[in-house]
């Protein structure tokens, strides 16, 4: 039963950053219930509240800063407000029309039609799609840095700390 148990983990884990790529599949929530199965499937299995509460900081952190880059770089690279608020709404579309290539995509349209409607200028309005791809890039980097972290702490935590 142990095997097993770990295997669940271990596969937990592999489907949170395949997560990364396939957006469809929620990474941070993934990861989480490998921690479950660790903390409910062994008799011993007590990981730290320093860990959970660790844990809990790097979600939040994770699911606001998915937010926050769309709409600095959309900006950054010249967008709208409207613009921001439409790269928003394309990734959560994005997340659910053509995974994976969707959640790139679709913010990208959203981006150039929100700002050819409001400026008719195709290469401001390309600029600001194009910031929706980077957000989408640095925030998939900064996802995956995040989620090694905390596995790399649950390994220590539940290894070698108990």
């Amino acid at each position: 039963m142990t095997a097993i148990l770990w295997l669940l983990i271990i596969v937990a884990f592999i489907l949170a950053f395949v997560g990364l790529i396939k957006p469809i599949i929620p990474s941070v929530l993934v990861l989480w219930i490998g921690f479950l199965i660790y903390q409910f499937g062994f008799h011993n299995g007590h990981l730290s509240w320093v860990f959970y509460v660790s844990m809990i900081l790097f979600t939040v952190f994770i699911l606001v800063a998915d937010f926050l880059m769309n709409k600095y770089f959309v900006n950054k690279f010249g967008g709208s407000k409207m613009s921001e608020y439409a790269a928003l709404v394309g990734v959560i579309i994005g997340c659910f029309v053509f995974p994976p290539f969707g959640i790139i995509i679709i913010p990208f349209v959203a981006v150039l039609i929100v700002e050819m409607i409001q400026e008719p200028n195709l290469a401001k309005a390309l600029k600001a799609s194009f910031g929706s791809v980077v957000a989408f890039l640095a925030s998939s980097a900064a996802q995956a840095f995040i989620m090694f972290i905390m596995v790399v702490w649950f390994f220590i935590d539940a290894l070698l700390i108990n």
